[in-house]
């Protein structure tokens, strides 16, 4: 079944956008119709039956375009499959993974009524030549890893393709035996 699918990003210095076009083109060889656009220019979701948010994670936070989105079209991504990457760590040690975990979690919490499917950090780019002082005295580093941006398409493939998952109805055989006769 072809769907058609955003993906929204919001970039600084251009990365997040090169993973964005990375992983349109892998959703493309799982059947899926792909648009990628900056989040700040999205303004209607009704083309598309699925979402994919990226931001990167500057200094600790979200870009403000990705969250904006979601703030944006929160009613819309209520009833659609959404999933959501970020990048920032400079290398892909599990501390450094979590701690920008932490931080794009801080920020979805902040964003009632949409809940992403999928969540996952890949590794962030520095290039010193972008950056003022003193960020521009750093290591160069690009810790992306382009299997895994391919491999996180094949895991969100089968949910963007099957839609937002019903509610799970109650258990009423649980709700029985805990219901004094």
């Amino acid at each position: 079944m072809t769907r058609s699918i955003l993906i929204a990003y919001a970039t600084k210095h251009g990365s997040t956008r090169e993973v964005a076009d990375s992983l349109a083109a892998a959703l493309r060889e799982h059947n899926h119709d792909t648009a990628t656009l900056p989040a700040a220019e999205v303004d209607d979701l009704s083309p598309y039956d699925g979402v994919v948010d990226g931001s990167c994670l500057h200094t600790g936070r979200c870009h403000p375009d990705a969250l904006y989105f979601l703030k944006r079209h929160r009613s819309s991504l209520e009833t659609l499959p959404v999933a959501v990457f970020a990048m920032g760590p400079r290398t892909m040690e599990a501390k450094d993974v979590a701690q920008s975990r932490a931080q794009l979690d801080r920020a979805l919490a902040k964003v009632s009524g949409v809940d992403p499917f999928a969540v996952t950090i890949f590794g962030g780019v520095l290039d010193p030549r972008k950056l003022h002082f003193p960020f521009n005295r750093m290591p160069a580093s690009d810790a992306r890893d382009w299997d895994a941006v391919h491999g996180w398409a094949g895991d969100i493939a089968e949910g963007l393709t099957y839609g937002k998952p019903a509610q799970r109805p109650r258990d009423l055989r649980s709700e029985l035996q805990q219901t004094p006769r």
